[in-house]
């Protein structure tokens, strides 16, 4: 049964906009003000989710969705180091950053690898794909990146080549084990 799943990458917050590791606060005013802008671009679907986190549930709301939340979407646990910036950490814990950002399984933060964030996303989309129809999640953007991962079994090194901006759409549509993707399109006109 072929299901398309379309991912929506939340709106601006405070951390993206100084660059921090995602603490999962919620929208700054800006990032509210776009994302109902954006409303009217908003494709239907069938089932609308939201990670459960500020961020990605205000985003919902202000793009008009009643969608519920949803686990499995939820954002990066990234411990510790939630809330720091990567120049920061990367003055404290060189060694932890750097572990980090090539080894797909370490954790120096306490919070998820890299291959667990994929394995999750991973999870969840096969999950759907025997359900069929239109699914809309709204999610952050690691989330967004790892689907991607999965959907196109691509080597966890890519994680850190792709990139899901604010308010944009990515489509995956198939079954499990094979996905096609329409990269991420803006919401806003």
């Amino acid at each position: 049964m072929t299901v398309r799943v379309m991912l929506i990458s939340a709106a601006h917050s405070a951390a993206l906009r100084e660059a921090r590791i995602d603490d999962e606060g919620p929208l700054d005013e800006a990032g509210a003000r776009r994302a109902a802008r954006a409303a009217s671009a908003v494709p239907g679907a069938g089932r609308m989710l939201t990670a459960p986190d500020a961020r990605c549930r205000e985003t919902a709301a202000a793009l008009g969705l009643r969608a519920e939340p949803e686990p499995a979407v939820r954002g990066w646990d990234l411990g510790r180091w939630r809330g720091s910036t990567l120049e920061d950490l990367t003055v404290r814990e060189p060694d932890a950053v750097a572990a980090w950002l090539t080894d797909p399984s370490a954790a120096p933060h306490g919070g998820e690898s890299l291959d667990a964030l994929r394995e999750r996303a991973g999870g969840w989309l096969e999950g759907l794909a025997g359900e069929g129809g239109r699914v809309l999640a709204v999610a952050g953007p690691a989330v967004v990146r790892a689907a991607v991962l999965h959907a196109l079994a691509l080597p966890a090194e890519a994680f850190w080549r792709l990139d899901a901006a604010p308010l944009t759409l990515t489509e995956l549509s198939g079954r499990a084990g094979r996905w096609n993707l329409r990269i991420g399109r803006p919401l806003e006109q």
